[in-house]
């Protein structure tokens, strides 16, 4: 009896404990999923001017409006999209309204021929972003080739001589057709809490079969003796 009294607490326990594990999952789901939705409503808002104190905790993913001049290098970040393979995101200073900012134009494929910047007034409706991409594991910029490898935002306002702002951009005049810009948008933000809550779940409802049929085997071996 106190080993069949000890099997049901051991098993009511742990399946008690990964259900609240899995509820607590499902809470976390929840609180994502309203943070998500809370940026994209952020993202496709109506743009405003560039903010003239950028604050990239509280400026992040702003929709913004310039008008201006490209000017200088264009700095190209090696990436790859699913339908389109490898290519760059083409990142180019902009002048505007007396202050000099990145814009990311989009992606080119990797085999494109080199891609003009635009010449005259532009403008730009994007989305500010201060993306981290880089880590210890990141290579060093090819500088012989323009090949950078991350959108570090500090080094490449040095590179061209920027403000660290990057404007992502949404819609671009007077660009090359062969760049398609790549806005900003959520679908990187990770929201696995789903797949979490039903891995806690399912172990629950195996611990619980796992319990059952100790008790049961337990049972048996009671009834023969």
């Amino acid at each position: 009896m106190n080993r069949a009294l000890f099997l049901i607490i051991v098993g009511l326990g742990g399946v008690a404990i990964l259900c609240a594990l899995g509820l607590w999952q499902v809470q976390r789901l929840a609180w994502k999923q309203g943070v998500i939705s809370d940026i994209n409503a952020r993202i496709h808002a109506a743009p405003v001017d560039l903010p003239a104190t950028p604050n990239p905790e509280g400026d992040a993913y702003l929709p913004v409006a310039a008008t201006g001049h490209f000017s200088g290098d264009t700095l190209r970040v090696l990436v790859s999209q699913k339908t389109q393979g490898a290519g760059y995101r083409l990142i180019t200073a902009f002048d505007t309204d007396g202050r000099r900012v990145l814009v990311d134009r989009g992606f080119v494929a990797v085999d494109s021929p080199d891609v003009a910047r635009p010449e005259g007034e532009a403008r730009v409706i994007g989305n500010l972003q201060w993306p981290r991409e880089t880590d210890g594991f990141t290579p060093e910029v090819d500088t012989k080739n323009n090949i950078w490898f991350a959108r570090d935002v500090p080094a490449m306002a040095q590179a061209l001589g920027t403000e660290p702002l990057l404007i992502v951009a949404r819609s671009l005049e007077q660009d090359d057709p062969s760049v398609t810009p790549l806005p900003v948008d959520t679908s990187r933000i990770p929201n696995d809490h789903l797949q979490y809550a039903i891995t806690w779940f399912s172990l629950a409802a195996i611990w619980l079969a796992m319990s059952l049929l100790f008790l049961r085997r337990r049972r048996a071996i009671s009834s023969e003796s």
